[in-house]
């Protein structure tokens, strides 16, 4: 039995057209190691991630005060904020590059609200909503331990 050459070639199609599929794919899915949104590189919407620590509360940053780490734009309310960031900012930054830490413990990349937060052992944690964070509370330390495997598997050298 003799096998038609164009139904070879056309496999042969099928088969490198798939191949071209998956590996664009993996280039449009791969997450940046800090959240940013859509259309921006400003690092927690812009919002001032040292003002969390000093103020507890989610404040808007300044366009006056910006720095540049890990690939995103950092936004702060004063010089004060910036500097402290600048000094230290494995201590100012959030969790998991600012994604939502509920939705990390599985691996996945959740943009957030920045008004649900809480700061616990000296680190700062974001989630999508009030009632996601209300979740993630409830089973907070499993989950920490969940979304930081998950973190160091996609991002080894990030925090």
């Amino acid at each position: 039995m003799t096998i038609n050459p164009l139904v070879i070639v056309h496999r042969i199609a099928k088969i490198a057209m798939l191949f071209i599929m998956l590996s664009v794919s993996h280039f449009t899915f791969a997450q940046d190691p800090i959240e940013t949104g859509f259309f921006s590189n400003k690092a927690i919407y812009g919002y001032d991630t040292v003002a969390y620590f000093t103020s507890n509360k989610a404040i808007k940053g300044d366009d006056a005060f910006t720095t540049q780490w890990r690939g995103a734009d950092w936004y702060f309310s004063s010089q004060a904020h910036l500097d402290l960031f600048e000094s230290e900012p494995e201590k100012y930054a959030p969790q998991y590059g600012g994604y939502c830490a509920y939705a990390m413990a599985t691996g996945d990349f959740v943009g957030i609200d920045e008004d649900a937060f809480i700061i616990d052992n000296g680190k700062l944690y974001l989630n999508y909503s009030a009632s996601v964070q209300q979740k993630w509370l409830a089973n907070k330390a499993q989950y920490i331990e969940q979304a930081d495997a998950q973190y160091r598997m996609q991002y080894p050298t990030s925090n």
